[in-house]
């Protein structure tokens, strides 16, 4: 935000001094880009899914532009716990920001019944980013969680679900009044 503040007064002088001089004012410089909201994530406790949340992570900053979600470094303020339990999947809703916190709980239940760990991933990461379960049914949307098919495998968001993530961070302002943790049981 200082940024754009001192861009903003930065152009209003070279216009004035433009005008002043009697130049014809420049093209407006473009838009500076939304700041790039980053959470990061611990998955000291992710025990075997490890890979499927990186997996997940992945695909997440594959589809979203204004938000990142690293894994911390040693000493590094940790927004999200990944933990690994014998229960179904379940997470906090967000959006979760870089002065707020979260828990993903990655579920053996769901995967013991069949259901794919990086979809499932995704999907609880999916919450984390402030989006609530959807129960469509279909396969093509990561948020329809356990009443897609046992046998999906897609871990992408949809079109909707990415661009929701989108306005989800398009501000740093939000509010993470009250924890609400949803549980994906079938």
């Amino acid at each position: 935000m200082l940024r754009r503040t001192f861009a903003l007064v930065a152009a209003n002088a070279a216009l004035g001094a433009a005008v002043i001089a009697g130049a014809a004012p420049a093209a407006a410089a473009p838009a500076a880009p939304a700041a790039v909201v980053t959470i990061t994530y611990d998955d000291a406790y992710a025990g075997e899914f490890k890979t499927a949340v990186a997996a997940g992570v992945q695909i997440w900053n594959e589809s979203v532009t204004n938000v990142r979600i690293v894994k911390a470094t040693a000493g590094q303020r940790i927004n999200v716990r990944v933990i690994a339990d014998n229960n179904w999947p379940r997470a906090t809703l967000g959006p979760v920001r870089p002065s707020g916190s979260g828990t993903v709980w990655m579920g053996r239940q769901a995967v013991q019944q069949g259901y794919n760990p990086t979809r499932i991933a995704a999907h609880e990461f999916g919450h984390i980013l402030g989006l609530p379960d959807r129960r469509t049914g279909l396969c093509s949307d990561l948020m329809s969680g356990s009443s897609a098919p046992v046998s999906c495998t897609n871990a992408r968001p949809s079109s909707a679900e990415a661009s929701q993530v989108q306005r989800n961070y398009a501000t740093a302002v939000a509010s993470q009044e009250t924890t609400v943790i949803l549980v994906d049981a079938a």
